[in-house]
């Protein structure tokens, strides 16, 4: 998912879970009508849209990618999110998710999808486009659906497969009144039957474990979508996807799709260089780009007065002047940055300390670190399950409450913590304790060890911090969904990359500390923070570090800790090495299936250990597994996004995940290419990406 990000569908084991309180239950009795309003995107989608017709035949889009992916098949666990984009231009997906991220019928592939019957079973029908064919001139059909769900069931362990949520709730695929008919009959009813079969991949590549496993690893002989897959090389870092001529649909208007690889760092130069078109950029980027179009009168990404920071570099003469034929689109990411807190271990194991730490936070001031630099709107999300514009979005923020010092530390006097009690001193850590591989504090560089520093160790004045701090850059997902993607599940940079917040050399720890040190039998009140230290991490270092000294206000130390990016999810939070850690997680269009994993009571496994899936704060509650069981099961709309409300405000309660911003989302295009760029929620419409003709200027909206 991210620099700061997972996805849902990992897997990894810890333990400790509470009930929440009665918070929960009085929030859902106080929800009003202005509640079932439905509400808008934060911020909407930046692509240049322009109608067809003034959108040129032909020419290369040169799109920068973090790396060729591992995979080209998206169920596997290592797949990321060029293996998701390269899927969408060449693959079938029966439904594409629309502005608001609701799924929608995609009539170059499906007639129609319904639910024909309930009792005794549910059965859906699909009916496919006739004209729909796989690039060797097959019809796509029953058996490519019958040999999908045989693959992602989950009963032939041969098939390595990192999901089969759904899938295995169903009984058989057949065959209806011919073969571009398919009936599907499910064993259980499943709320989210329109996430299956998207992409839907040829029975050439899921109908053996040897096909499935391998063949669709470094190609795919057989496709079907506007482009098909021309070439990888992965040792020029490139893949090459070429206009389909088989295609039914409305044509595309690119000749060529190239997904080069670049990391985030060298971007700005890869697209001075000619090297790419379009590229997710950081904000210190997509800053240097505005202020070479800035020239031109483009609008600057941080109002008229902005200069650039001194991590900036400025670009030479040759590329300040390449840079002036882009633009940066900016949006939002579906996807949020939360603050973790691990309920396994320690004070946190104690909910009203976690209540207590929920407290203290000024949500609405992080959003804004964040976000109001880049021109974005700094709304604080207000739920774990939907981001604002899908239609289970409601603000159940108020399960847990609003930020408030005095209450704050009364729920940690109620705790037991007391100001000026006596503390134990602790036994010296030995160099190392994060990890063989965390920072070690030098000379100036904090007061605590192991690459740490302990926030409230004195009484510095705070440091002063760029206002120009932007948030990271979306990264890969882990395998199983695509964040970007987007719930994706290798450790790769996104689940394992998460740049940190941490304090740099010399950064002295806030001031204005309470008096005593809060106490309980002989030890001190101090939370490690745990963070990565990875590149691109200036928003991250900064919402940490303000995070730090919201919680010192209250009475709560905090020693903040930096890993190297490739060890920070794999070593600390799926294993639970952790109090605190900021990490993102994508949206989903069916939250009932995708984010379950995510918040379930951790429960034994068959080894002796506990399974936490995706539970990463070790906190769950049979309520909260209760009404998740409840919305994948029922086949009224209405009554699962009231489910997953329900669901939503009592994950609230149990004060493990704090939801802060909607991660931006910055993406830098040439001037002339239109129908690309930061789409949002929205499914990229590949056909339609192309460079406008000459004189041409984009339209207020797309059209065919």
């Amino acid at each position: 998912m991210s620099h700061d990000g997972v996805g849902p569908r990992a897997v990894l084991r810890s333990v400790a879970f509470l009930t929440a309180g009665a918070l929960a239950a009085s929030a859902l009795a106080a929800c009003s009508a202005d509640d079932e309003q439905k509400s808008e995107p934060v911020a909407a989608q930046d692509i240049a849209p322009a109608a067809r017709t003034l959108v040129a035949d032909g020419g290369t889009l040169r799109w920068a990618v973090d790396a060729v992916p591992e995979t080209l098949n998206s169920f596997q666990a290592d797949a990321g999110a060029a293996t998701t984009r390269i899927a969408g231009a060449v693959l079938p997906s029966l439904f594409r998710l629309d502005a608001h991220g609701r799924p929608q019928r995609d009539p170059d592939f499906l007639q129609s999808a319904e639910v024909v019957s309930t009792e005794p079973k549910q059965v859906v029908v699909y009916r496919l486009n006739q004209q729909a064919v796989w690039s060797d001139g097959r019809e796509i059909g029953a058996d490519d659906f019958a040999a999908q769900w045989r693959a992602l069931a989950g009963k032939d362990n041969a098939y390595w497969t990192a999901r089969n949520a759904g899938y295995d709730r169903i009984e058989k695929v057949e065959r209806g009144a011919n073969n571009l008919e398919v009936k599907v009959t499910f064993a259980k009813p499943y709320a989210d039957w329109r996430s299956l079969f998207s992409p839907l991949y040829p029975k050439d590549v899921t109908g053996t474990p040897d096909s499935f496993n391998d063949s669709a690893r470094r190609g795919l002989k057989v496709t079907a979508g506007p482009f098909s897959l021309a070439k990888v090389d992965q040792k020029g870092g490139e893949v090459t996807l070429a206009r389909n001529p088989r295609w039914w649909g409305r044509p595309a208007k690119l000749s060529q799709i190239v997904f080069v690889a670049v990391p985030l760092d060298q971007r700005a130069a890869a697209l001075a260089d000619g090297k790419v078109d379009m590229a997710e950029v950081e904000p210190e980027e997509a800053e240097r780009i505005t202020l070479a179009a800035r020239d031109k009168g483009s609008k600057p990404l941080q109002g008229p007065s902005a200069a650039p920071s001194d991590a900036t570099a400025a670009p030479g003469p040759e590329q300040q002047q390449s840079l002036r034929g882009f633009v940066i689109r900016k949006s939002l990411e579906p996807a949020y940055t939360q603050l973790a807190l691990n309920g396994s271990r320690g004070p946190l194991a104690d909910e009203r300390v976690r209540r207590a730490v929920a407290r203290a936070l000024d949500r609405a001031e992080l959003a804004g670190l964040v976000l109001k630099p880049l021109g974005l709107p700094a709304v604080p999300v207000g739920s774990h399950l939907a981001l604002a514009g899908q239609d289970a979005y409601q603000d159940n923020s108020g399960s847990l409450g609003k930020q408030d010092t005095a209450q704050a530390q009364a729920l940690l006097t109620e705790a037991g913590w007391v100001p000026g009690g006596p503390v134990k001193a602790e036994p010296k850590k030995k160099e190392g304790a994060a990890g063989s591989e965390a920072h070690k504090a030098g000379p100036g560089e904090g007061t605590g060890t192991d690459g740490a520093y302990i926030v409230g160790q004195d009484n510095k004045p705070p440091a002063q911090h760029d206002p120009r701090d932007h948030a990271n850059k979306p990264a890969d997902e882990q395998a199983g969904r695509h964040i970007d993607g987007e719930l994706q599940q290798e450790h790769r940079r996104r689940p394992g990359g998460a740049p940190g917040a941490y304090a740099p050399k010399g950064t002295a720890a806030p001031g204005g500390a309470a008096s005593g040190v809060l106490a309980k039998d002989g030890k001190a009140l101090q939370l490690r923070f745990v963070l990565p230290s990875g590149p691109g991490s200036k928003a991250l270092r900064t919402v940490g570090d303000r995070i730090a000294r919201m919680l010192q206000k209250v009475g709560i130390r905090t020693e903040i800790t930096t890993v190297p990016d490739d060890s920070y999810f794999k070593d600390h939070i799926a294993s639970g090495d952790y109090d605190l850690a900021l990490y993102s997680w994508p949206a989903t269009a069916f939250p009932a299936t995708d984010a379950r994993p995510i918040f379930a009571k951790p429960v034994p496994a068959a080894d002796g250990s506990l399974s936490v899936e995706q539970n990463y704060t070790r906190v769950g509650t049979d309520q909260v597994d209760q009404l998740f069981d409840q919305a994948i099961t029922t086949l009224d709309e209405d009554e699962e996004r009231d489910l997953v409300r329900k669901a939503d405000a009592r994950i609230w309660a149990t004060a493990a995940s704090i939801p802060l911003y909607q991660r931006p989302q910055l993406t830098a295009t040439r001037t002339t290419l239109a129908n690309a760029g930061s789409w949002g929620f929205e499914t990229p419409v590949y056909e339609d990406m192309g460079y406008l003709k000459k004189g041409a200027k984009p339209s207020p909206s797309p059209s065919s």
